[in-house]
């Protein structure tokens, strides 16, 4: 039998009280509800919550309810936490030994500089100490305001937070199960629900006016519904260190030296954790020189921070390292009448900015106002939910294009491995010690707080210009003519990696 989990059913105030005895009724005994959603993760339970607060009856499918064990999806940044708290989910990052961040800290070649979240971006658009000249009094626009700022944790803990929020739901019942494929339609194709398998062998059917299919980085559906797969090129390594000190508190740190970057943040009291971009074919990570454990022993751990290095080794000796492929995956509109495709099996973008929940999140917050009962009282009027979901599609692009654009981007300078990418590297590095809107620009982009893709355009092409104001400085004069062609390198490589991601998010 599968575990089922059901909310008390305590009467609606929409409702007659008889109406959520029948939806568990007919949820338990005949596996019929509104909505099918496949994958108890962070998108797939926080919609399951929003849909069922709408009086919409949810079956909710997860295969393990154990507490996952992870090594991204651990930072929430504020665009993150300010949805969840639209979506009355915030009380979820209580009692998990959450750690509060605010901001980053960059590192290149040892030199940092601290990037804090924007001050302006706590203020909101009121005009607050406008003076009547229209020009801003920062002393009094912002006395007595407070940054914005996200959240990091283990991740696992933050997700049963989560699923007990579910368990809550009078219209939910989170059943433990493996979906193993969608039920279809001959004649048109709609997806009616899903088969599933429990742990004990057992198979059963789940029918939904509404299937959400959101099981994850490693969906199973995605072959069958998008034309195009994840694109990975790298793996993050993950450490927890035991009581590191951090060159900074309460903040992400980015290493940057001579090989790709290394992310530390802290996600509990004690444990903070170690990313380790590795690329695919890395010299120093091959079997011959010791594999991936090698390569962080003996090319990572001396770039790092001296306070940073003995527990970095320590964790390193205990053993306990995983991987995550670092993925992209660009977004796509949704065509199949019954089903739609959403979270990471859908979108992904390289986990280097930490922007993949808080993209999660700000999609619920959207799909809560497109699907409400008031846009589309019946969820099997599919006409009507694939145009909603084309809306959304376009809609969540001053967000998600942001995010993802710039994570790509960034990954791209951050990693970089020729001399026109390191020469904008640098360039980055040195736009953000001008501090002022050269920094609170850039990372309120990250944060998922501005969000306005010509804005992620300006600042990325202004780092293109630095970067070549850079090169030009230092260039002695008999070499000019050859500095200047080199100059065009430098613009033509900023082109290459920026257009293409610009294109992938303009399609359809």
């Amino acid at each position: 039998m599968p575990l089922i989990l059901d909310g008390s059913p305590s009467p609606s105030p929409s409702s007659s009280p008889s109406e959520p005895c029948l939806a568990t009724l007919r949820r338990r005994q005949h596996h019929e509800s509104d909505v099918v959603v496949v994958g108890a993760g962070i998108l797939g339970t926080s919609l399951a919550i929003t849909l069922a607060r709408q009086n919409r009856s949810v079956i909710l499918l997860e295969k393990s309810l154990k507490e996952p064990d992870r090594i991204v999806g651990e930072l929430l940044q504020p665009g993150g936490v300010q949805a969840l708290q639209k979506l009355g989910l915030r009380d979820c990052l209580e009692d998990i030994d959450a750690i509060r961040v605010k901001g980053y800290e960059v590192i290149y070649y040892g030199h940092a500089v601290e990037i804090p979240y924007p001050l302006n971006a706590a203020c909101g658009d009121h005009g607050a100490g406008e003076g009547v000249d229209g020009v801003m009094d920062e002393s009094k626009a912002y006395a007595g305001v407070k940054r914005p700022e996200g959240r990091s944790f283990h991740h696992g803990r933050f997700i049963q937070q989560l699923r007990a929020a579910a368990m809550r739901e009078e219209n939910i019942s989170l059943i433990e199960s493996t979906v193993t494929g969608t039920v279809k339609t001959a004649y048109t194709g709609q997806v009616l629900g899903v088969e599933a398998e429990t742990k004990d062998g057992k198979k059963d059917v789940y029918f939904g006016q509404l299937t959400v299919l959101a099981d994850g980085y490693a969906s199973r559906f995605r072959k069958e519904f998008l034309a195009h797969a994840p694109v990975s090129k790298s793996k993050f390594y993950g450490l927890e260190l035991i009581d590191a000190d951090l060159p900074r508190s309460m903040h992400g740190h980015v290493i940057l030296g001579e090989g790709a970057p290394v992310l530390l943040y802290q996600i509990g009291t004690r444990e903070t954790r170690a990313l380790v971009d590795v690329r695919d074919g890395t010299p120093s990570a091959s079997l011959a020189n010791g594999g991936v454990k090698g390569h962080l022993r003996n090319v990572v751990l001396p770039s790092l921070p001296k306070c940073v290095q003995s527990s970095f080794e320590r964790a390193l000796d205990d053993g306990k390292l995983r991987s995550m492929p670092n993925s992209w995956l660009p977004p796509s509109t949704q065509q199949v009448p019954g089903m739609v495709l959403l979270g990471d099996a859908m979108n992904m973008r390289h986990p280097l900015t930490g922007g993949g929940m808080t993209v999660a999140f700000n999609d619920v917050l959207m799909l809560r106002d497109l699907l409400s009962p008031e846009q589309v009282p019946d969820l099997g009027d599919t006409e009507l939910v694939k145009k909603q979901m084309r809306r959304f599609h376009w809609r969540r692009k001053n967000l998600t294009s942001v995010i993802n654009i710039l994570a790509q981007a960034l990954y791209s300078l951050f990693a970089a491995d020729d001399l026109q990418l390191k020469a904008l590297q640098l360039g980055c590095f040195r736009y953000f010690q001008h501090g002022g809107q050269c920094i609170d620009g850039p990372v309120g982009l990250l944060a998922g707080i501005i969000r306005q893709p010509f804005v992620l355009f300006y600042h990325f092409f202004a780092v293109a210009l630095l970067s070549i104001w850079l090169v030009i400085r230092q260039s002695p004069v008999y070499r000019l003519p050859l500095t200047l062609v080199s100059t065009v390198g430098i613009f033509w490589k900023a082109c290459v990696v920026i257009f293409p991601f610009i294109f992938s998010e303009m399609r359809s």
